[in-house]
């Protein structure tokens, strides 16, 4: 089945030469701009929001870019694509070529092309794409065996993995000269976290002899932010200080995953410096909250007229070489 090619570079607006500042600047500008909380046409925005996150998954990634990389140049966008042997995702084949089902999904927030190409493959014993363990082919008298198990990848924005949401997926499948479309409501727990497996139950491969059927498994894969970078439940923003805040204290907002709060800016701050809002992060196990640090970095402007430049030269003159 062939696919439309994405380029994910020109998603993002960069060159192929792009470095991971470029990449990171890329993305951040068009998050920011095409973020659902603060667009218009937020159907749209959110549409654009996924395409822009998937290009960053792969680009922003060391060993997916280099695969994307290794497609050549003459994949042109909008080409159909066919993905390369040994590729993951999309339409998942659990037996090969003897006739056994192939499964599809809809609403996990990654397109058809990076399924194929980067989607969750199975546990060890699953075959093209699958996990599952049928029973002891020796074994004569072992009874029905249970069918095999399938996975998936599912984008999970911070704030559902904040507030915990339930997502509508399609699941399609086909074989045997059957295809059926079934729609899969899936709760994403609050606190969820990124490489967390959601467990959907019998709805993985019918079994082959009678069993139970196997169960469908969604590896979570937190959402980029414009504004935040994640580690564990603790959440980082890059807090922007011109000089003379640095110098004399502010009072600066900083946004989070709810309302922005108002921080006191010490006098004398220095760039990598963090000030912790406790509780503002993302919920753990048990109840607790980890915390939003905010890290500051100093901006110093350039002086582009002489009157810029004085003033620059008269605090030079007054702190002293």
């Amino acid at each position: 089945m062939g696919l439309e090619y994405k380029d994910y570079y020109k998603v993002l607006g960069v060159p192929r030469a792009a470095t991971e500042d470029d990449l990171k600047k890329a993305f951040r500008k068009l998050a920011r701009k095409f973020h659902p909380d603060t667009a218009t046409d937020k159907k749209a925005a959110e549409e654009k929001f996924k395409e822009i996150n998937e290009a960053y998954e792969v680009l922003g990634d060391k060993e997916k870019r280099k695969r994307y990389d290794e497609l050549g140049p003459n994949w042109q966008h909008g080409a159909e694509f066919r993905p390369p042997p040994g590729a993951g995702g999309g339409w998942r084949q659990a037996r090969g070529g003897d006739g056994g089902p192939e499964f599809e999904f809809g609403g996990t927030g990654f397109s058809d092309f990076f399924e194929q190409m980067f989607g969750a493959r199975g546990r060890p014993g699953g075959m093209g794409g699958f996990s599952g363990f049928p029973g002891d082919a020796g074994e004569e008298d072992a009874g029905p065996t249970a069918g095999r198990d399938i996975e998936s990848d599912l984008l999970v924005t911070l704030e559902e993995a904040s507030n915990g949401a339930e997502r509508l997926l399609s699941l399609r499948r086909r074989g045997r000269g059957r295809e059926t479309t079934e729609t899969l409501k899936v709760r994403v727990p609050a606190g969820v976290s990124d490489g967390q497996r959601i467990r959907v139950a019998g709805k993985g491969e019918p079994s082959p002899s009678g069993g139970t059927p196997g169960d469908l498994f969604l590896t979570v894969k937190l959402q980029k932010h414009p504004d935040f970078r994640v580690e564990g439940a603790d959440l980082f923003y890059e807090l922007e200080l011109l000089p003379w805040e640095a110098a004399l204290g502010a009072k600066k907002n900083v946004p989070t995953l709810k309302q922005p709060v108002t921080v006191n800016v010490p006098a004398g701050a220095a760039t990598g410096q963090k000030l912790r809002l406790k509780g503002l992060g993302l919920p753990k196990r048990g109840g607790e909250h980890g915390d939003l640090y905010a890290q500051l970095s100093v901006r110093v402007p350039a002086a582009t007229s002489a009157t810029q430049k004085k003033l620059w030269e008269q605090m030079r003159e007054a702190y002293g070489e």
